[in-house]
């Protein structure tokens, strides 16, 4: 990468024009090869570059130590953060148009270490919506998604690990309302994507305008649909769960593993039982795994069985049952996958679901619900896109 930033680069000294071209170029080449982030660290003898493509991170080459101050002052300046502050953690906000005229989002952060600045940078997905037919579920999960997308109250709570896929999820639910004719707020952090239909907020910190105190003001504009992009502490929890209760749809998200653990998170979190169980409508948990190169995935036959992670006696794929792995070609970077999907683990309340929450169940009674009506876990559905030649066997443990 060096060599190549080197001949697009200004004469010796212009180390600010340096960052300038670099940084385009970064950007430029993390939107060309797919990647969520741009990782620049600072190490003894130069920066390192990094991109995390499908989840996975990449090496992308080393740049001139000389560029660090330069590259550092110029995503500063962009995102509106004090650059001679180096010493302590800060974040911002900026946009870059590329060569073809597509205007580009970014997040950055910094934080300070032993070398320099650590320079993150996520590249947002304004410019790739995904609609829900596209997110990777299967005919039943899409059928239920579309059926909550049509209630008029209640929460929906998108779970998962950081990077999952959460928001992708939420935004696609957004797109199944008829925002002409209902009344949506977001409270989001930061915003990704704009609606035009739909009335979209950022929380600032900062300036105290956190979730908890949005999403009270939220409660004064009269809306249908409310989306809160994270319930990061009890306060923000407990005001969506009350607003669920009264006649607004909520759609939020929580950084739980599965859909048994949100259930018992809810209640963790202070709510009161007979709120969760009546407010709460469904958990949508999920994961994001990288799909097999067509071009060079080989196939092989399995050494033993695969069982489920919570019934070692369910047997998902039997020994001898034909699977793919990765392998590495020139088209997917030798990486051996190109692209990700998800796998989806949809769990919706009924009655009985409702009693336990009531009666502050434990773990184990929920997941002895969940198994006594077969319901697919998440382990499970991966399993079976691995028999169906979409991911590898190694892709879906390490994910679930």
């Amino acid at each position: 990468m060096t060599q190549n930033l080197r001949s697009n680069a200004a004469p010796p000294g212009s180390t600010d024009l340096d960052a300038v071209r670099v940084l385009d170029h970064l950007v430029q080449r993390a939107v060309l090869t797919g990647a969520s982030d741009i990782h620049i660290e600072p190490r003894r003898k130069g920066l390192r570059i990094r991109f995390r493509i499908d989840g996975v991170m990449s090496e992308q080459g080393i740049l001139p130590v000389e560029l660090a101050s330069s590259l550092a002052n110029r995503i500063k300046v962009l995102g509106r953060m004090d650059m001679t502050i180096r010493m302590l953690p800060q974040d911002g906000q900026f946009s870059i148009e590329l060569n073809d005229g597509r205007l580009v989002h970014l997040r950055a952060s910094t934080f300070p270490a032993i070398h320099g600045e650590n320079l993150v940078m996520r590249v947002l997905m304004g410019h790739n919506l995904i609609s829900v037919e596209r997110l990777g579920m299967d005919a039943n999960e899409l059928d239920a998604v579309r059926r909550l997308a049509t209630l008029s109250a209640g929460l929906i709570v998108v779970c998962g690990p950081t990077g999952s896929g959460k928001t992708s999820t939420l935004y696609s639910v957004l797109q199944q309302l008829d925002t002409e004719n209902l009344s949506v707020v977001t409270l989001e952090d930061p915003i990704e994507v704009e609606f035009a239909s739909v009335t979209q907020g950022q929380t600032n910190v900062r300036q105290g305008f956190t979730f908890a105190s949005g999403l009270r003001a939220i409660l004064r504009q009269d809306p249908d649909v409310i989306l809160v992009g994270e319930m990061r502490d009890a306060e923000t929890a407990q005001i969506a769960l009350q607003a669920s209760l009264t006649g607004h749809l909520v759609l939020s998200t929580l950084h739980t593993s599965s859909t048994v653990e949100t259930v018992a998170r809810l209640v963790d979190l202070g709510a009161e039982p007979w709120i969760v169980g009546n407010a709460l409508q469904a958990v949508i948990a999920q994961r994001l795994v990288r799909v097999l190169c067509g071009a060079c995935s080989v196939p092989y036959e399995l050494p033993n069985d695969i069982t489920t992670s919570h019934d070692e006696s369910r047997v998902v794929l039997p020994a001898g049952t034909e699977i793919r792995r990765s392998r590495g070609c020139d088209r997917c970077h030798n990486t051996g996958y190109s692209g990700r999907t998800g796998i989806f683990e949809v769990l919706e309340l009924d009655d009985e679901l409702r009693e336990l929450i009531k009666l502050r169940a434990t773990s184990k009674s929920y997941k002895d619900y969940v198994r006594e009506r077969s319901l697919r876990r998440l382990r499970e559905v991966g399993l079976l896109r691995v028999k169906a030649g979409v991911t590898s066997l190694d892709e879906v443990l390490r994910v679930t």
